[in-house]
């Protein structure tokens, strides 16, 4: 029978291509249900119960969940993105082959502040809560320019919000089509967003559950603020930014006329100054402790102080303590009582009134100013006033930022929510440093940073904001007969009634007309840290409290992927909430991935505008292709983009279906379940079933990259040599050919399903060539299935000894420039006995395979094999 019969019997495309099968594939998918959750497979499982235990016969029923990272969809997915889904989407494609009831979630993180500062600039707007809201305002239908965004059209909260959610509906489109593309085999009728009602619910009575509790907590204290978007900033958020700066040297003055001089990068603070401190055993300020100085310009009495966090190296050895420039002053003021003089503002600008106990007269020259005006104005009036020694040194600092700002930090008092976190209680720290113990790390050395973060926690988790979009808080306050709110019995909602918004709701047994006014009550307008609700991801996913059933199914979850840089505050924080409310690790492995390098080895950031996007590689290249780059990677280990990879890729996809065309041409489809007898072909088989054991060991240890590495090695030896070898016996007709046909079947099936996770998209195309089901529904498969083709024993080093002597005679026509269907009239073989009696079990595949006319055995001629051709 022709190869072209054969092709045409078994409904094979004449010429297959990869060009298409994404639309066609991702479609039947979810028309099909492929990926779909089917929680009627999924046990019931214990609170905190391990689940990720095969049975002895490699298959489990049981549910595997992944908390899948929501990414955030106010901007555009780029190749990190790529690279880390990619990976989950292994581990869930094998779990699900595995047996595994796979939970796999998609979700949409779109509330906060990166979504607020996407809606303002593309419309070109700005939100002010004192406006009514417009039911007939409508946005503009095209991104504004540069003048409009200068120049923002204030509108209504209201309005505000209906325009991100808006703007999101569209992004999570786009980041849908792209997921879509990829290949990622999520359940996309589990699908959430962080701003949906089922969220806002679930962070809400999170957060009414640790108010009840005493977790949560309000507190009027100093505040880090990020001036350009106006709201507080959590220790989490923030990030060292090299900035330039001088040290200025100031005079102050102590009783005698004794002076004493300080270093400070910031004198615009000076009338915030509230102490000096020095070290307790530095000699050459003992006799200052306990008294007083003045300082320069405002005259003001501050105490010297003694703490062991100054520095005696560091400037003159004696620093200016205000209220507030840094944390350390934050620290300083904290532990030594000392006053509150306030000057900056939530503007970023100088209080229009001194601070209680320092003189009008010399702070008007820097009320209302900014913060660098004001420090060029001090630095004038101290030179004027001969108390500014020399001249400014310029120095390179570390600066904080909130890490989506573009502002230095300021520290500013306000009142705020908290949620405890160990910063401030030991045992809960030690109890959080427990769990993460229990975590399986992937790669471990992740969990050091774990450590660090939770061991190094200075405060508790500042989880308000002072935003538009987000989570409200969920709580109002009574106002007494003057007005004023009472901070220390907020009003709560019943958990029935989530989720509310207090600036539009009204709690039980009040009336909108009693709204800001005394004897009333007000709304908190304050919304929740977007962590807040992420943290919650696991419970959101998972239908805490509104569906037990799926709950109790899937929750805790198995596994948690992410990236390595929001350990401190995605991978904590989650952690954090469900040992407050479950006691329990939310998940029993963290895998972390590394970061997209440019080719220059510098990781890849918009800041740096060397962001590739992935749109146009999945369109050039395929998704298969995208996917192989992306697996080529570790988890924690960084990857250098590099486009050549997902060209090999593409070669890859690519021959597995021609190669795949040519073994169901030669009649693989109909001896699938027959015996190999052949020596050849159950040492092809005996060396599959060492493929198999390695890819299944590496993916059960999260090494996707070693399971590819031992699928494609396995491959690239079945295509260029075993195929090779056989197919004139498999063209064939008799017992010989029954096993080849027989060997290339079970091949076929196998590394089809091997392939499966990494090239969804071919391996699904060829398996619906010759088999019923998608190849992702089928089993993973196990040495038992290729050994039970296998009749007798086989030996792998048959198959590489081939190998070598089929490569020897092509090294040999190559170097003749022969092609390689060229005959070759004699050959022989030189080597130790026991090698060329081994080499006489398939002389005859050798000998069709190199076109040779006639093979002479010479044993002991030479220490290891040679093939001696003669043209």
């Amino acid at each position: 029978m022709t190869d072209t019969a054969r092709t045409a019997r078994t409904g094979v495309p004449e010429r297959p291509s990869l060009d298409g099968l994404e639309e066609t594939w991702s479609r039947r998918w979810q028309e099909e249900g492929t990926y779909a959750f089917d929680r009627s497979k999924a046990a019931v499982r214990g609170r905190g119960e391990a689940s990720d235990s095969p049975s002895p016969d490699g298959r489990s029923s049981d549910v595997y969940a992944i908390d899948t990272p929501p990414p955030t969809v106010s901007g555009e997915l780029h190749m990190g993105h790529v690279f880390s889904y990619t990976h989950t989407d292994l581990i869930a494609r094998f779990q699900r082959m595995r047996g595994r009831t796979v939970f796999y979630p998609i979700g949409w993180d779109d509330n906060g502040l990166p979504t607020e500062r996407r809606v303002q600039n593309v419309y070109g707007v700005s939100c002010d809560p004192s406006l009514p809201y417009d039911p007939d305002w409508r946005a503009p239908d095209a991104p504004v320019d540069d003048a409009a965004r200068k120049n923002p059209t204030p509108i209504s909260r209201r309005n505000f919000i209906e325009l991100c959610e808006r703007l999101t509906v569209a992004d999570e489109q786009v980041f849908e089509a792209l997921w879509r593309r990829l290949g990622l085999s999520v359940d996309w009728s589990l699908a959430y967003t962080t701003i949906g009602p089922v969220a806002r619910a679930a962070s809400q009575r999170a957060f009414l559950r640790n108010l009840a509790r005493g977790e949560a907590y309000q507190s009027e204290a100093p505040t880090l603020w990020d001036v350009g978007f106006a709201t507080a900033v959590a220790q989490a958020e923030l990030e060292d930014r090299e900035r330039p700066g001088a040290y200025h040297r100031l005079r102050f003055h102590a009783p005698g006329g004794r002076e004493v001089l300080i270093d400070t990068t910031r004198p615009e603070l000076l009338p915030a100054c509230v102490a000096l401190v020095c070290h307790p055993d530095d000699e050459r300020y003992a006799d200052l402790v306990g008294g007083t100085v003045r300082t320069p310009v405002f005259d003001v009495e501050v105490p010297v102080r003694a703490h062991p966090l100054a520095e005696p190296a560091k400037g003159t050895g004696i620093a200016m303590v205000c209220t507030f420039g840094d944390l350390t002053d934050v620290t300083w003021w904290r532990d030594l009582g000392l006053e509150t003089r306030v000057v900056i503002g939530r503007d970023g600008r100088l209080l229009p009134e001194p601070p209680a106990g320092v003189p009008a007269q010399p702070y008007a020259a820097l009320a209302g100013q900014g913060v660098n005006a004001a420090r060029r104005s001090i630095v004038q009036v101290l030179a004027d006033a001969g108390d500014l020694v020399g001249e400014p040194r310029p120095i390179t600092h570390p600066v904080k930022f909130y890490e989506r700002g573009d502002r230095p930090l300021e520290i500013v008092s306000t009142r705020q929510w908290y949620l405890r976190n160990g910063g401030r209680d030991t045992a809960l720290r030690e109890a959080l440093l427990a769990r993460g113990r229990e975590l399986r790390w992937v790669p471990e050395h992740m969990r050091h940073r774990y450590e660090h973060w939770v061991g190094g926690l200075t405060g508790d988790w500042l989880v308000s904001r002072q935003r538009f979009f987000g989570v409200p808080v969920p709580v109002w306050y009574r106002l007494d007969d003057t007005g004023e709110p009472d901070w220390s019995q907020p009003l709560t909602p019943d958990e029935d009634s989530l989720p509310i918004d207090p600036s539009d709701d009204v709690p039980a047994g009040y009336d909108e007309s009693q709204r800001g006014m005394p004897g009333g009550f007000v709304g908190d307008p304050d919304v929740l840290d977007t962590w807040a609700t992420s943290s919650l991801s696991p419970q959101i996913a998972a239908g805490w409290e509104t569906d037990p059933d799926l709950f109790g199914r899937v929750f805790p979850m198995d596994l948690r992927p992410q990236g390595q840089e929001i350990i401190r505050t995605w991978l904590f924080a989650t952690v954090v909430r469900a040992h407050l409310e479950h006691g329990v690790l939310p998940w029993r492995t963290a895998e972390l991935s590394g970061w997209i390098l440019d080719p220059d080895r510098k990781k890849m950031s918009k800041s740096k505008g060397n962001v590739v996007t992935p749109m146009g590689l999945l369109e050039q290249h395929g998704a298969d292709a995208v996917r192989y780059w992306a697996s080529t990677g570790r988890p924690g280990v960084d990857l250098a983009f590099d486009p050549a990879q997902i060209k090999v890729g593409r070669r890859l996809a690519t021959k597995l279906l021609n190669a795949s065309r040519f073994a169901l041409g030669l009649g693989a489809a109909d001896a699938l379940r027959a015996a190999a007898t052949e020596p050849l072909d159950r040492a092809m088989l005996a060396g599959l079933a060492e493929a198999v054991t390695t890819a299944t060991t590496a993916f059960e240890a999260y090494d996707h990259t070693a399971a590819l590495q031992a699928t494609e090695s396995f491959f690239w030896r079945f295509c260029d040599d075993y195929i090779e070898l056989v197919k004139e016996r498999a063209y064939g007709t008799g017992a010989g050919a029954d096993s080849a046909r027989a060997a290339l079947a079970t091949a076929l099936s196998v590394q089809l399903r091997l392939f499966a996770p990494f090239l969804p998209y071919a391996t699904e195309e060829v398996w619906s060539w010759w088999r019923y089901g998608s190849v992702h529904r089928s089993p993973w498969p196990t040495t038992y299935e290729v050994s039970r083709t296998i009749q007798g024993e086989g030996d792998p080093a048959l198959l590489r000894l081939a190998s070598d002597a089929l490569g020897q005679v092509r090294r040999a026509k190559s170097e003749r420039k022969l092609s390689m269907k060229a005959e070759v009239p004699l050959a022989e073989a030189l080597g130790p006995a026991a090698l060329l009696d081994q080499l006489t079990l398939i002389v005859d595949d050798l000998r069709a395979a190199g076109h040779i006319g006639k093979l002479d055995l010479l044993p002991d001629r030479t220490p290891e094999l040679v093939i001696a051709c003669a043209f």
